[in-house]
């Protein structure tokens, strides 16, 4: 049930804010109070799915062992209200109310249940003894047929003198007694011959006949009882199902609120605060799921603040080598704001974030060819509906956006997507990005900010830091990542050859479009593909009316905006 509970949670996060200062405020309360919290969990332990035995219930299919689960649940419930029944926190108390312990399903299930039924409810031994007279006797009945049996057996081979005298029972001939032929002369003249055998003959008596008719008829009676009892108890079950329901829905919550709990505590994960400047500010951020595989690894997680807001830090253009950690940065800025409003603590030494209505991503590759939508598509496809619903309220993620297509096309998408984001859709963005040419938009616009991922280049190899600092990253490392996946040495090789042939023709290319500006600190400067145009050069030009323009008019207007781009 807490499963289901918390994907549910998690599929679904919370945008009311008091729901989820209720949640925090019971995560806050079992995580500092270590016997509380691992007693509820200990209780819990011991609680089966309530919510699936109370439908097999109302359906009419749960078996006896269901209905033995379902016991041993309620079993648990005086326990785990007993622990909740001083708890500060508004939520926990509420669900120590919502509780119900169901006393009187719980008594007819003790009374009418056996103690370890069968697994089918055709099957003898699913009612318990003192529940039902008839029952009883006719059990009594068939665990005496043994001693009746053996007396019975005892008579006659004293009547007749046969010591090797047996009675038997099979499914065909019911009971008989068998006798070897070395001693048929000694049958008396009231056995009724049953069937013949090579070495032996089995016969019947009245008083045999009589028996068999008793237990048959016994065992009969008792399945019939028995299906009749099963079905009754089943039935009366789900008619309390709402109830059961209602306790099922307060265990499951208080199962997750104890696990975010202990994860908390496990994991030193602190509670976020929900501010309302819009401000998202994150210090010391680390990746959930990513920490917990390192340091089973042996190794330590790098963690990484974030600050965004609405105005200065809109938009992060995040820039650095691949396998730096530029996703992870990304996914856990998303999964920090997701854990929070689900109501749990969150894995950094301290958040401040904004109620977020939306988390938007566009990462990865995927294509969907049976529709004919390629992964360049399906890529602008994501992008489309990002800027269509984005509010300023939203968390967008974008990785590589326009990496499927020819270099100056995505280029210039991922220039204008930038420019949307920040001037119409106003969502706070993080946008991982290896076109470096789109670190100049920093300068262009307010609220787009240059972060990148830190590396320490040596002769021989580069070192992932993991650390996100502030500007801008100048190169991609990506020859040197293909030489860690294992490409040839001679691939590699080339690879420089042709990379340093490109740099040097865009330096030639830098120095004719700008003479004798070569770059300070000696690196080959990249040409401006996309130079930024004054808005007031703009507005003049719209503003412009060229068909009541005069000549002279027309010159003077070009010059001044000449000068003004100059």
């Amino acid at each position: 049930m807490g499963a289901r509970l918390l994907r549910a949670w998690v599929l679904r996060p919370r945008i009311d804010l008091d729901e989820i200062t209720a949640r925090l405020d019971a995560v806050a309360e079992l995580k500092s109070n270590t016997v509380l919290r691992e007693e509820v969990r200990q209780n819990l332990r011991g609680v089966q799915d309530l919510e699936r035995l109370a439908s097999r219930a109302t359906l009419g299919v749960a078996t006896p062992r269901d209905l033995a689960a379902l016991r041993q649940t309620l079993a648990r419930i005086p326990l785990v209200r007993r622990f909740l029944a001083n708890c500060a926190a508004p939520r926990l108390a509420a669900l120590c109310e919502e509780m119900d312990e169901l006393p009187d399903v719980y008594q007819r299930l003790a009374q009418d249940l056996a103690e370890d039924p069968p697994a089918l409810a055709s099957d003898p031994g699913v009612i318990r003894r003192g529940c039902h007279a008839e029952l009883d006797e006719l059990r009594d009945l068939g665990q005496h047929s043994r001693q009746i049996i053996a007396a019975m057996e005892d008579r006659e081979r004293k009547r007749t003198g046969i010591a090797s005298l047996k009675i038997r029972f099979n499914q065909i001939f019911g009971f008989y007694l068998e006798i070897s032929r070395a001693n048929l002369h000694l049958v008396p003249a009231d056995f009724e011959r049953k069937q013949t055998l090579v070495n032996a003959e089995r016969f019947t008596i009245p008083e045999l006949k009589e028996y068999e008719s008793k237990v048959l008829a016994a065992d009969e009676r008792i399945a019939e009882i028995e299906r009749r009892l099963f079905s009754e108890l089943r039935s009366w079950i789900a008619e309390q199902s709402p109830r059961l329901r209602r306790t099922a829905a307060s265990l499951a919550q208080l199962d997750v609120l104890a696990n975010l709990a202990r994860l908390a505590a496990d994991r030193r994960y602190t509670r976020p605060e929900f501010t309302a400047t819009g401000e998202l500010s994150i210090l010391g951020g680390r990746h959930p799921v990513i920490e917990q595989l390192l340091e089973q690894q042996g190794e330590r997680f790098v963690p990484n603040s974030l600050f965004l807001n609405g105005t200065t830090h809109q938009i992060l253009l995040i820039t650095g080598p691949n396998m730096g950690g530029k996703s992870t940065y990304l996914r856990q800025a998303a999964l920090i704001i997701l854990l929070a409003q689900i109501g749990s603590f969150v894995p950094a030494e301290q958040a401040r974030l904004p109620l977020t209505d939306r988390i938007f991503t566009r990462i990865g590759a995927a294509d969907n060819l049976a529709r004919g939508r390629s992964t360049f598509l399906v890529e602008m496809s994501e992008v489309a509906a990002i800027l269509n619903l984005a509010t300023p309220r939203s968390l967008v993620l974008l990785d590589e956006v326009g990496r499927g297509t020819a270099t100056f096309d995505g280029l210039s998408i991922a220039w204008a997507v930038v420019e949307h984001l920040q001037a119409r859709t106003r969502a706070r963005t993080l946008f991982a990005t290896h076109y470096h040419e789109l670190t100049e938009l920093a300068e262009l616009l307010p609220g787009v900010k240059n972060i990148h991922v830190s590396v320490e280049e040596t002769p021989s190899e580069i070192i992932f830091l993991r650390r996100v600092e502030e500007g801008s990253a100048d190169k991609s490392y990506g020859i040197e990542v293909a030489r860690l996946a294992g490409l040839p040495r001679a691939v590699i090789e080339r690879a420089r050859e042709i990379l340093l042939r490109h740099e040097q023709s865009e330096h030639q290319l830098s120095e004719k479009l700008s003479p004798g500006a070569v770059p300070a600190n000696g690196a080959s400067a990249q040409p401006l593909l996309f130079t930024a145009i004054d808005r007031e050069v703009i507005d003049a030009l719209r503003a412009a009316n060229l068909d009541q323009l005069r000549p002279i008019e027309a010159l003077n207007l070009l010059a001044e905006l000449k000068k003004q781009i100059s």
